[in-house]
């Protein structure tokens, strides 16, 4: 049995035997129309490979299980994990390795890639995921399975078969294929095909692919490789062409700020695009030219396709792939139109309203509830909007801006970055916000929002046993919304609460100074003293860690009174903030010191923690404030610090000696101080990267001397719930705890625990006499 066959033996009749994105690739060339050369691994290579290690059988099981599982997140990730663990511990029969890597040194190594030498280098070529069930009639897998792109040897290409193999086991296509009903045991084909340095690229519909209109074809286009517009990282320019005689109806230019381009080493880079561009990337004869390519293709298949084109440097157009659209074209209802802004997917969940456009947390009273709230940005005097809007969008912002953690937080959807969406999106207007995929569509789908907790996933109580881990998991709160929610399920206590919410929210919008010089303090100090305690007493004894106010001087200004108060800072993030403002500023702290011992009073769990802290002398002086205070009188008081300030790393043992119980790594403050980019600025995006060896190493040190000093260590943030490998280091680290948004409880936990486990088992098997 043949285990390899060229994209010209291919053809829908192949389906079931190279999956829908293959097949199709066999069609394309059937048609007549110029694609790339490459090769398919049949399904049967994967079945083979399976079976000869064993595990194609408890694959099949464990698969089924999983499908029932969809629903359950915690004991999907589990099941999704284990899958892709046999096959990567599997991986690829001998037999089906010749046949690839034969078939990979057969490829024609033209100017598009570079020949194979006796280093094992070969063409430049991409390795895509063609699972049976892809791209059909009804179904699409766009974008679910892995591809790898640049891969350049015979290593690289055999190291990425098995990953799309295993991706075939992720979570979100598990629950796509439970979605579809498609309950056979999954199999995967991979196409590995040459790929083409384009020079510009972009996708051509033949039918809108939400409204089904068949009069029009919609061609997207881009400078640089088509990723940036299939991600969405760019908006791209947008041809409206006419199917009788393919004249381009509409011109829309895009705004792509940066190009994806291959650098000399293979892989892909980000290149800056100059700004004031005035003419389209591709002229009307080319986007004509696609156009009847696209037309041609939908005529051989009988029905509208979606494709991915490129043009390469010798300015020839290449069809890299097609499938039929799957939505929007057979039927036309009130579902969501043509994308009016895209952005940053900040907060998931889909949620429909009407636009409100606000521009002040002053105005926040004209949002009416339900609606989108649309805003240049938000600080945390918008938190009493944003919980009744049934969306956000706003202008700037990274997916660690404001928006973005209280979006996340309160369950709604939330979309930052669009730089347009108060100029674009019109008052009163209907759109749906997509809080997955960062675009905000005209018309109305039935409200998805985020799920806030995941307590059918971490606790016992639904038959499925409690993960139980030695390094607590806490969970990040601002507000008493979803304490009791949260409260109720397994979750250790809370690592981060907030006091800006509620500060503001107490305050009624206005400056501390103006409610501490107009002799208003009691009723500020009894609201947030009423607030901390609906959140510390559904966590009975667990610890609940408050963090006193760290607004920077450009959100204090946005409060009633501000500017009567504030300077104007150039740089806020390393301003006047802190430690150094409370002793600058010792009435607004005694504030908040004043309502948290009377909150202490019947919940003892309350601990204080001290955010920013730069130097020693500061914390020392904070620290005495503390016990010239009520609260300093408290038994049981534990006092915490933030690393976010680089200088932590040498002064924590110092901080210790001062007093401090605990230290919580701020991960986002510490990677923008340690790397020097700003965390809210869309322009640097890409080098904001909190798994940078120089942030871990920072982090790895923090730890270190925490435990060196006998004092328990933490860290704020998503990266231990959205990537295991984190997760693990901070085990690894010997960290205490880590503290996550409550959606990412459960998975945080899974992660937590599978890292833990391996660390048994290699102290066992590391024993000596083993």
């Amino acid at each position: 049995m043949r285990h390899v066959l060229t994209f010209a033996e291919l053809g829908l009749e192949q389906m079931m035997v190279v999956g829908g994105k293959a097949a199709n690739l066999g069609e394309l060339v059937t048609a007549g129309l110029p694609v790339p050369d490459g090769f398919a691994l049949t399904a049967d290579a994967f079945a083979e490979s399976m079976r000869d290690g064993g595990v194609y059988d408890d694959l099949a099981a464990t698969h089924r299980e999983a499908l029932s599982a969809v629903g359950d997140d915690a004991r999907l990730a589990d099941l999704s994990h284990r899958m892709a663990e046999m096959v990567t511990k599997v991986g690829i029969t001998p037999r089906v390795v010749d046949e690839a890597l034969a078939a990979y040194r057969n490829l024609d190594t033209g100017s598009e890639a570079n020949g194979a030498d006796a280093n094992g280098s070969g063409a430049n070529v991409a390795v895509r995921s063609s699972a049976v069930g892809e791209d059909g009639k009804d179904a699409s897998f766009a974008g679910m399975n892995a591809s790898f792109t640049n891969v350049g040897s015979a290593d690289e290409l055999l190291g990425a078969i098995v990953r799309c193999w295993a991706s075939l086991f992720s979570p979100r296509v598990v629950s796509y294929r439970a979605e579809k009903g498609l309950s056979s045991d999954p199999l995967m084909a991979v196409v590995v095909q040459k790929m083409v340095a384009s020079e510009v690229a972009g996708i051509v519909f033949t039918a809108d692919p939400v409204t089904g209109d068949r009069d029009h074809l919609v061609v997207e286009a881009v400078e640089g490789l088509g990723e940036a517009v299939v991600s969405g990282a760019v908006t791209p320019d947008t041809f409206l062409v006419a199917r009788t005689d393919c004249s381009v109806l509409e011109t829309s230019m895009g705004n792509q700020e940066f190009r994806i381009v291959r650098g000399s080493d293979g892989h892909d880079r980000r290149e800056p695009v100059a700004p004031g561009r005035t003419t389209p990337v591709i002229d009307t004869t080319t986007v004509q030219t696609i156009a009847r390519m696209a037309l041609r293709a939908e005529r051989h298949y009988a029905r509208p396709q979606d494709m991915e084109w490129a043009i390469d440097p010798q300015h020839r157009i290449w069809i890299v792939q097609s499938r039929p659209i799957t939505t929007g074209v057979e039927a036309q209802d009130e579902s969501p139109k043509q994308v009016l802004v895209r952005g940053l997917a900040a907060a998931p969940g889909i949620a429909s309203g009407e636009v409100r456009v606000l521009h002040s947390p002053r105005d926040g009273h004209e949002l009416v509830d339900g609606e989108v709230l649309v805003a240049p940005m938000t600080d945390p005097d918008w938190l009493p909007t944003i919980r009744r809007a049934s969306a956000v969008v706003t202008d700037r912002g990274g997916i660690t801006c404001h928006a973005a953690i209280v979006a996340r937080e309160v369950g709604v959807p939330c979309i930052v970055g669009t730089r347009t969406g108060t100029k674009v999106l019109t008052a009163g207007s209907v759109v749906t916000v997509d809080g997955g995929s960062g675009e905000v569509r005209s018309g109305r789908v039935a409200p998805q929002r985020a799920t806030v907790s995941e307590a059918p996933a971490s606790s016992p109580s639904q038959g499925q046993p409690a993960v139980v881990t030695a390094t607590k998991v806490y969970v990040n709160l601002g507000s008493p919304e979803h304490a009791a929610e949260v409260g109720a399920t397994d979750i250790d206590g809370v690592g981060l609460l907030r006091a800006e919410f509620m500060l503001t929210e107490a305050l009624a919008g206005r400056h501390p100074r103006a409610v501490i010089a107009a002799g208003e303090t009691e009723a500020a100090v009894s609201a947030m003293a009423d607030a901390l305690g609906r959140i510390a007493g559904p966590f009975g004894t667990r610890p609940v860690v408050y963090r006193t106010t760290d607004l920077r001087t450009n959100e204090f200004r946005g409060l009633e009174g501000g500017a009567e108060f504030e300077p104007e800072e150039r740089n806020p993030m390393i301003g006047f903030r802190g430690c150094y403002r409370y002793v600058s500023e010792p009435e607004v702290f005694r504030l908040e010191l004043t309502a948290l011992a009377r909150a202490r009073e019947t919940h003892p769990n309350l601990h204080v923690m001290l955010p920013f802290v730069r130097t020693r002398w500061e914390l020392e002086r904070c620290l005495e404030l503390i016990d010239e205070s009520p609260l300093g009188r408290q038994r049981g008081l534990h006092r915490w610090v933030m690393a976010e300030v680089p200088s932590v790393m040498y002064w924590l043992p110092e901080y210790v000696k001062a007093g401090i119980d605990g230290v919580s790594i701020g991960s986002n403050d510490l990677t923008q101080l340690i790397l020097g980019v700003d965390r809210d600025s869309e322009s640097c995006a890409e080098l904001f990267d909190g798994s940078d060896p120089a942030v871990l190493d920072a982090i790895a040190t923090i730890i270190s001397t925490a435990r060196r000093c006998g004092i328990t260590s933490s860290l704020c943030g998503q990266a231990p719930s959205t990537n295991p490998d984190f997760a693990e280091r901070l085990v690894r680290m010997g960290i205490t705890s880590v503290s996550v948004n409550p959606d990412a409880i459960a998975t945080t936990r899974v992660h937590v625990a599978r890292a833990e486990q391996r660390l048994l088992v290699e102290a066992v098997l590391d024993r000596p006499g083993r």
